[in-house]
């Protein structure tokens, strides 16, 4: 991969990092309840759907996934499923004063880690993105491994530091505000909210 190229794949991965969507939301809500450092767990659990995405897509099935209306809709309606379910346990939860104090130690690691992973890769539409994305910066006639390689490192590296480095930070200074039972309910209601709104975009927009 040439270097105007790279610039090329870096700077398109910056915007499409810098747009809201689901994953900036659960980086934003797990900082909330859990603080900036823990939300890097979360932050794993979507680069490891960005990975099950890109070998989804290098492998083909993604074309088999943008072609079949029946097997794409399926997923599309999972993936807003699992967010309407996200949003409305967050939004019927109730804290008492000793659970707003306990907040950043309740939720484990892997349970961070794995809703993350569930919320990038539920998402059909992603699929069908880096189908149009990958093949404008891959060469068929040079080695692929190393292109891949470069991409993968560039995607992932651009969107942990976005993630963690901008919308988890973004959320720090509400962290106080999170620590009251009214705080943190309004905060679980707002963003279950959003969850849910993510959830009707990825259904209602086509």
């Amino acid at each position: 991969m040439t270097f105007a190229l790279w610039i090329s794949l870096l700077t398109a991965t910056v915007v499409i990092s810098l747009t809201p969507g689901a994953g900036a939301i659960n980086t934003m809500a797990n900082s909330l309840t859990v603080g900036w450092r823990r939300s890097f767990w979360g932050i794993v659990g979507q680069q490891l759907a960005l990975l099950a995405h890109i070998l989804i897509v290098a492998a083909g099935v993604g074309v088999l996934v943008a072609q079949t209306p029946a097997l794409f809709n399926a997923i599309r309606w999972l993936g807003a499923a699992y967010l309407v379910y996200l949003g409305v346990r967050m939004i019927l939860a109730r804290p008492t004063p000793e659970a707003a104090a306990q907040a950043p130690t309740e939720t484990r690691n892997w349970e961070l880690l794995r809703r993350g992973f569930w919320v990038n890769l539920l998402n059909p539409k992603a699929i069908v993105f880096f189908l149009a994305f990958l093949p404008q910066f891959i060469r068929p006639a040079e080695p692929l491994l190393p292109q891949y390689l470069v991409l993968v490192a560039t995607v992932v590296g651009v969107d942990v530091i976005v993630m963690w480095g901008f919308f988890a930070a973004a959320a720090k200074p509400f962290r106080r505000f999170a620590a009251t039972v009214r705080g943190q309910r309004t905060l679980n209601t707002v963003f279950g909210i959003l969850f849910i709104a993510v959830a009707g975009l990825l259904v209602f927009l086509h």
